[in-house]
């Protein structure tokens, strides 16, 4: 039976509502404001209460699409309460649009379904913090651009007044003002009437009506209207507020307006076009290709900090400096040597040591995350971005305080950004195979889905006259301006808004940086959502399109968008976010290059790697010579200094022979044999050790030339034999030193031993990745959910429960603890535990906290009462002394 039949089943408040409803809804409820259930309330009525709050309500109103965001504003200037039909003609207006109808009842029951509406579509209500919030008042100007009331205008206007009004408008005189009002409001309300009054008003005065019709409503006059002006004063058109201050009335607006509470209003969000079209094999191997290169630029960075990275700032994060060489070193512009560190951060694979000269080195976690497939490698590396609200976009600004934010500094974190990386994505998924989105498209759909802050908070669509009005009004002819709202600034929703526009603009911006930032990390490709990316965000094979060229299209060659989108996938938990980021990693394999085992060498003392290399290969060759250029082939010089290098690192020329004779499809260079043997013949001829340092050598010439050169004068060097030589620097420094003068000296152990300088990396202690910025309290699992539902609900037949006292209790009012005296309390349980009956408790707990529960006592001994508590769901033992008093639940 609906509530047209039974007006007494009507709820009376939003905690009735929820009363109501069964616990689906109120999980769906709970899921999408999870800051309702933290903590969990103790009972419905809390949890309405919860709901209404101001905190809450600003939070649900920024997370609605705009159509449900306009319907909203629509209710708040809708009576209170209002019908169905009334909201449906505010929002479709006089003539009514097929399109708002039809989507109207999905956006109501989105605004029922997060209580922020109540009761059946003859009485609907909107909670009164988000009437407050979204009306038109002075302070708070609503987004539809509509004014006050005529009753609300007209509270401050003189009873006498208020009569003529009523008598040049052609109405009856009333007794009171009051009245008066209420048949100035009829007046404008009767659509014929209304109507032959603006007929006979002048052009000039229907013209001040159109420049304040579509907001902002109000204007300013001189102490001597305008005769257009006072037409319209004259006839309650327009409404004194404040001393030279007019208002055009809600009900004048909207007759002007066919009854539309918006200028335009957007019931259908508007699709992503599709700007070109490549084939899909391509998109994939393009995206593979940019998978591939993300892999090794950051297995470049990190190998680039083996031995210790650049100092940590003492307020955290990379010095400019700092970036600059790592972006050198990349071959990458800055912005994009901040994306790869960040990522690599986000990732666990990079952090700071922790010591007291605090530096940035690569992770333990590097180490095992080198020796993955390179798919799974790629999935965490995906897997970290989405997930990471640190924003490597804002590199280079300033933060509030006019202080630049560092990579790996504090101040990235955007709680926004997993959300908007998510929703790109799954938009791109709604696209045709190999279709690369319209940017412009793409963020207008974004700003549909959570729209910027003006269309929440208020001025309407500007009108084509709109203009702040001046200090000092015009004279005569120019006695009313529209401006951009009453007195006073606009106050919703101030709560944590960085500036006006401020976290809209980011989301914009976020949504280009995830384009750009997928691109380079290979989760798309051509700007196409690629195969593994789409298994990335989980979402199904993507839709053929009827188009069946096999050529890519041009930056301008649009698709047509008569194709139906597939659904957005919806965000997963991190169960789900791991297969999927293991499904991607298995897509993506077969798409890299299989890596090399062998190499080019050229008789320019260059080997040319065709491709990617094995890792061992790799590694080797890394040490034994530099990377000199990077593309799809990389290539490497060979110098004096790589292959002492390499003989540091132990190897032998014998072994560095062997090495490129069995690595090298072409024979081995003599200049390249020559440079080795001739290295190697120098190779360990000195010996440095620890005197504080010392030289040995068996050609005592040699330590006399050392002796003679000046440069040798800082390493303080004394002859201590004939073949030694003794220095106040250390080991290190001597090395270096020596090395300087064109020597070759090798390291030795203090048995005498040569020290063999591994590339052993310089490592972190264990560190996990930065914990991402929640944006607001998490979603609960379905776990938590059921638990809270049935917490809530045994907490509210605890307090809405009908009561029957004990003899001899005294009476509670609802909502208070029952009363009852020790002897009382004692008697009632022992008599509950014969009967089975089951009681209503207040307890008060060791912290002092009071609640009411609902139990049924199995037993009663030794001071405590153990009983099955239906607000717990559970037996629980209670001190007979924590219990106020108790009542019988009545029949």
């Amino acid at each position: 039976m609906s509530t047209e039949e039974n007006p007494a089943a009507a709820p009376r408040s939003l905690a009735e509502a929820l009363r109501g409803r069964d616990d689906v809804s109120l999980a769906a409820l709970l899921r999408s404001r999870p800051d309702l259930i933290t903590p969990v309330p103790t009972d419905l009525t809390q949890l309405a209460t919860r709901a209404g709050t101001r905190a809450s309500v600003v939070r649900a109103l920024e997370r609605l699409d705009r159509f449900t965001l306009q319907t909203a504003q629509a209710l708040a200037v809708a009576s209170d309460p209002a019908t169905y039909d009334e909201l449906l003609g505010l929002m479709a207006g006089d003539d009514g649009d097929p399109a708002v109808s039809a989507a109207l009842p999905h956006a109501l029951g989105t605004l029922r379904a997060q209580a922020l509406v109540w009761g059946g579509d003859d009485r609907l209500r909107l909670v009164r913090t988000a009437r407050e919030l979204l009306a038109p008042s002075p302070q708070h100007p609503s987004p539809t651009g509509l004014g006050p009331t005529v009753r609300e205008a007209g509270a401050g206007i003189s009873p006498g007044r208020i009569q003529e009004i009523l008598a040049t408008a052609g109405l009856p005189s009333t007794h009171d003002s009051v009245s008066a009002l209420n048949a100035l409001a009829g007046l404008f309300d009767d659509p014929e009437r209304m109507s032959a009054l603006l007929d006979q008003a002048p052009s000039e005065s229907v013209e001040v009506l159109e420049r304040l019709v579509w907001g902002p409503p109000y204007g300013q006059v001189t102490a001597d209207p305008a005769p257009r002006l006072r037409w319209l004063l004259d006839r309650g058109l327009l409404l004194p507020t404040a001393p030279g201050t007019v208002v055009l009335p809600r009900e004048v607006a909207l007759r002007l307006r066919a009854g539309r509470a918006h200028r335009t209003t957007e019931p259908v969000p508007p699709p992503v076009e599709a700007s070109a079209a490549h084939r899909p094999q391509m998109v994939d191997a393009t995206a593979a290709g940019q998978a591939y290169t993300a892999l090794a630029t950051v297995e470049e960075l990190l190998k680039d900090w083996h031995e210790g990275g650049p100092a940590v700032l003492r307020a955290g994060g990379l010095s400019v400096r700092d970036l600059k060489r790592t972006a050198v070193a990349l071959d990458v512009p800055e912005p994009v040597a901040a994306f790869w560190v960040e990522l690599a951060y986000a990732a666990g694979l990079l952090a700071s040591d922790g010591e007291a000269d605090e530096r940035y080195a690569a992770t333990p976690a590097y180490d095992e995350w080198r020796e993955r497939p390179a798919g799974e490698r790629w999935a965490r590396l995906a897997t970290a971005w989405l997930a990471a609200t640190r924003t490597p976009g804002l590199v280079g600004e300033r933060d509030a305080k006019d202080r630049t934010l560092s990579a790996l500094g504090p101040g990235l974190d955007r709680s926004a950004a997993p959300e908007v990386r998510h929703r790109v994505l799954a938009l791109l998924a709604g696209l045709p195979e190999g279709a690369a989105p319209d940017a412009g498209s793409l963020l207008a759909r974004l700003r549909w889905e959570r729209p910027p802050r003006a269309d929440r908070t208020g001025g309407g669509a500007p009108s084509p006259y709109a203009r702040r009005a001046p200090a000092q009004p015009a004279e005569g002819t120019r006695g009313v301006a529209a401006r951009t709202g009453g007195p006073g600034a606009p106050e919703y929703p101030a709560d944590g808004a960085s500036g006006a526009g401020g976290e809209d603009d980011l989301r914009s911006r976020l949504a280009r940086w995830t384009l750009a930032e997928a691109e380079m990390l290979g989760v798309t490709g051509r700007g196409a959502l690629s195969s593994h990316g789409r298994a990335l965000i989980g979402a199904p094979p993507a839709p053929r399109h009827a188009d069946t060229r096999t050529e890519p299209a041009g930056p301008g060659d649009k698709l047509p968008v008569h194709h139906r989108q597939t659904p957005v996938p919806p965000a997963l938990s991190p169960a789900e976010q791991a297969t999927a980021a293991a499904a991607a990693g298995r897509l993506l394999d077969p798409l890299l290059p299989e890596p090399l085992d062998h190499v080019l060498l050229q008789a320019d003392l260059t080997a040319v790697a065709p491709g990617p290399l094995e890792r061992p290969l790799a590694d080797m060759l890394g040490v034994l010579a530099d990377v000199e250029s990077k593309g799809g082939a990389t290539v490497y010089r060979f110098t004096p200094a790589s292959v002492r290098r390499a003989l540091d690192a132990g190897q032998s020329a014998a072994d560095l022979h062997a090495f490129l004779a069995a690595h090298s499809r072409t024979p081995v260079p003599q200049p390249l044999a020559y440079l080795i043997d001739d290295v190697a013949r120098r190779h360990g001829h000195l010996r440095v050790g620890a005197a504080s340092s010392y030289v040995r050598c068996d050609d005592d010439a040699v330590l006399n030339e050392i002796l003679a050169d000046r440069r040798a004068a800082g390493l303080g060097l004394r002859r201590l034999a004939p073949t030694v030589l003794a220095a106040r620097t250390d080991p290190a420094a001597l090395l270096e030193g020596l090395r300087a003068m064109g020597f070759a000296p090798a390291a030795e152990s203090a048995e005498g031993d040569v020290l063999i300088a591994r590339a052993d990396a310089y490592r972190t202690p264990p560190r996990t990745p930065p914990e991402p910025v929640p944006d607001g309290p998490p979603v609960p699992d379905d776990t938590l959910l059921a638990a809270a539902i049935r917490a809530v609900r045994a907490g509210d037949l605890a307090s809405t429960a009908p009561r029957r006292p004990v003899a001899g209790a005294a009476d509670t009012a609802p909502g208070e603890l029952p009363r009852t005296t020790a002897a009382e309390t004692l008697a009632g349980l022992q008599a509950a535990v014969l009967t089975n009956d089951t009681l209503w408790i207040g307890y008060v707990n060791a912290e002092g906290g009071a609640s009411q529960r609902v139990i049924a006592p199995i037993r009663v001994e030794g001071g405590f009462v153990t009983a099955y508590d239906h607000t717990a769901d559970e037996v629980r033992t209670y001190p007979l002394h924590r219990i106020t008093g108790v009542a019988e639940i009545a029949e």
